[in-house]
């Protein structure tokens, strides 16, 4: 079983050695981002899910790979392992959200994932297998260009035109989708603790946007932009001279916004003449059933080499 937990969504697979048996969608399982309860049912569910459609009990999964944001910290991966054990006496392994996805985009081979969902991260392989990183550091300080970036900048621009005394199709889009009735109330949510959910305005910015709202294109312009700068410097720090490692791109932002990828991909290639950009998008989760296929191959070799 692969697991993707999301600040999100949960996407969960569940497969033999070459096929895909059963597959389901929870919601949001980033322990860090909305605590140990709603990770729990999120992952329970999915995982029950997937199973109930390959009919097959969670008992019989005999390796899981999930990989989750913050899984660098041993009392984060603690945590999900956890929540696991409860459901499965499967061997587990719990990696981050980086390494699922570029295992999905090139394997083992060298290459730069970009992440922009909930948060946002670059990061990228050379060919020696030495690894690096830009951005993700948190969306307080960080995570530029994610769906929490770009709700963050939704509301930092109908001030700003609140204040130059102009309108912003943003305004009546935000309070609706936060279910606000007027502006203070807006300026009293947005400055609440613990934070609003910023990246629910990502779509809101979308509409926005496609109704010619210059501030909206604007931030997704913005968006495309700083995420192709997290990624220059990985290409930069890992890749130095042509030929360049490859990019892929994956989560919520670049599915849904065109004009993100769009711009993303026009800013790297200003940079990195001939750089292979690919335009079909990874699913992470795909990678975590790679490596839960490996697991059981691994087991399987010593399970061989024990018996001769």
């Amino acid at each position: 079983m692969g697991i993707d937990g999301g600040g999100t969504r949960t996407r969960c697979a569940l497969g033999d050695e070459m096929r895909i048996l059963g597959t389901a969608i929870a919601g949001a399982s980033n322990v860090v981002r909305v605590g140990d309860v709603p990770a729990r049912e999120a992952l329970h569910a999915s995982v029950r899910e997937a199973c109930a459609t390959a009919r097959i009990s969670p008992d019989r999964i005999a390796n899981i790979c999930i990989g989750a944001a913050g899984a660098a910290r041993p009392e984060i991966a603690g945590k999900v392992q956890r929540i696991l054990e409860e459901l499965t006496s499967a061997s587990i392994e719990v990696v981050g959200d980086t390494l699922i996805a570029l295992e999905a985009a090139f394997a083992n081979g060298a290459g730069v994932i970009v992440i922009a969902g909930t948060g946002s991260i670059a990061y990228g392989r050379d060919a020696t297998g030495r690894t690096c990183r830009a951005g993700g550091w948190g969306y307080a300080i960080s995570d530029e260009g994610s769906g929490h970036w770009i709700g963050h900048g939704a509301i930092s621009a109908i001030l700003r035109a609140r204040d130059a005394g102009q309108h912003t199709a943003l305004e009546p889009l935000v309070l609706a989708a936060w279910h606000l009735h007027a502006f203070d109330e807006l300026v009293q949510a947005a400055n609440s603790q613990p934070p609003p959910d910023f990246p629910r305005l990502f779509p809101v910015v979308l509409k926005a946007a496609a109704e010619g709202d210059p501030s909206a294109h604007s931030l997704l312009t913005e968006a495309g932009t700083q995420l192709a700068g997290l990624t220059a410097n990985v290409i930069s720090r890992l890749t130095p001279h042509s030929p360049y490692a490859p990019v892929a791109m994956t989560g919520s932002v670049f599915r849904q916004s065109t004009e993100v990828r769009q711009v993303f991909y026009n800013v790297l290639r200003a940079l990195f003449p001939g750089l292979d950009v690919r335009n079909e998008l990874v699913e992470p989760v795909e990678g975590a059933l790679a490596r839960a296929r490996r697991m059981g191959a691994a087991k399987a070799g010593e399970s061989d080499g024990l018996g001769k």
